[in-house]
């Protein structure tokens, strides 16, 4: 890389940490934070007192800034949390391939863009594009929204929707100025960054996982479930309430799976199973479609169900 080139990548870790946002170097042309991670840890010099993550190592020091970025060239990384900023991450398909699930497709959207507009729909406001905003190298687009002061925003992968993400807490994106494999990250807005919408805020706010049903109303609900088989299928249920973004459908898979073969013993019906199995999933955030396929997968996989001829 030139030296114009370096010089260019400093300018642009410079601007970040005067809006107040630190900033951390990730590797040359690329988008992974520089240094070593946690595995391999030397617990040596900024690490001595224990690994020091991207996020705890963003700095607003214009002098540290300077030496790292004068050192090498360097992309930037913003600690979204440390910001105290939530970007709206907006992509586009990688493929032909990659295209959007029914649930969006049905509606017309073909990106984040798409999805993020029919969010905004539904919830009766306008595209909130009077923003900071970057253009990524692959042509989506960054939001920079600042935080609310109340909560503490942890970033989120496709909860919102098909190619919308979130970071906040625990992420960092890649700030405008830096280069990965030949393509820049462009302002495309030059404004601050507004508060975060209140409904967008309430979406992103982690809900408390429902109650585990009480043995004895899941029981009244089977009707010729046995002691063991009800207990076994309260605890697949736990393990769908307690599943974790990212693992949902995988949750309700392995569930339907664990279940199959008391439905193949007589001791619980298919239909009971998919019942709870929907509502448990659907409880924790995932759509009926997706619910609907994994039990049904999982059932035919434990041999409960026969899989239907392509």
């Amino acid at each position: 890389m030139t030296p114009n080139a370096t010089t260019a990548l400093l300018r642009a870790a410079l601007a970040a940490a005067e809006r107040g946002w630190p900033v951390f170097p990730l590797r040359p042309g690329d988008k992974r934070p520089a240094g070593h991670p946690e595995r391999d840890c030397p617990r040596t010099g900024r690490c001595e007192s224990g690994h020091r993550t991207p996020e705890q190592r963003a700095t607003l020091d214009p002098q540290h800034i300077t030496a790292c970025w004068q050192a090498a060239p360097y992309n930037v990384g913003i600690a979204t949390g440390p910001a105290q900023l939530v970007v709206v991450d907006l992509d586009i398909p990688k493929d032909e391939a990659d295209t959007a699930p029914s649930e969006w497709a049905g509606l017309g959207a073909a990106d984040g863009l798409d999805v993020f507009a029919v969010l905004c729909e539904r919830a009766g406001e306008r595209l909130p594009t009077e923003t900071f905003t970057v253009r990524t190298r692959r042509g989506g687009q960054h939001l920079y929204f600042t935080a609310p002061s109340e909560k503490r925003l942890r970033s989120t992968g496709g909860s919102l929707g098909w190619k919308v993400d979130t970071r906040a807490w625990g992420g960092y994106v890649v700030a405008a100025g830096s280069i990965v494999g030949g393509a820049p990250y462009e302002i495309i807005h030059d404004a601050p960054a507004a508060p975060l919408p209140a409904w967008l805020s309430d979406l992103l706010t982690r809900k408390p996982a429902p109650a585990p049903m009480p043995l004895s109303e899941l029981s009244a609900r089977m009707r010729n479930a046995t002691a063991y088989s009800t207990t076994a299928l309260r605890g697949e249920l736990e393990k769908v309430l307690s599943a974790r973004q990212g693992g949902r459908n995988r949750a309700v898979y392995f569930a339907a799976y664990a279940l199959a073969r008391l439905i193949r013993t007589g001791d619980l019906t298919e239909a009971d199973v998919t019942g709870e199995l929907m509502s448990a999933g659907q409880s924790i955030g995932l759509p009926a479609a997706e619910c609907r396929t994994a039990i049904r997968s999982g059932l035919a996989r434990g041999g409960a169900v026969e899989v239907s001829a392509a």
